[in-house]
């Protein structure tokens, strides 16, 4: 099993903010979870806090030779 890229841990929340993220993440066509990890993001670089920036994985298809040769 592969291990998972990202810290899981749980998170107990008032129902009214998590319906005000659920309604926010919706509205930004993303997860729960990714409107939480922006939102902290966001409040983090508003105090100062440096982070880099995340390791987003490639979306599409690989391309079909990676060598570079056309066939």
């Amino acid at each position: 099993m592969a291990k998972p890229s990202k810290k899981a841990f749980p998170l107990r929340l008032d129902p009214a903010l998590h319906g005000a993220i659920e309604r926010a993440a919706a509205s930004d066509l993303r997860s729960i979870n990714a409107e939480i990890e922006c939102l902290l993001r966001e409040a983090l670089q508003r105090r100062g806090v440096k982070l880099s920036e995340p390791v987003r994985p490639k979306r599409g298809r690989p391309p079909k030779n990676p060598q570079g040769d056309e066939s």
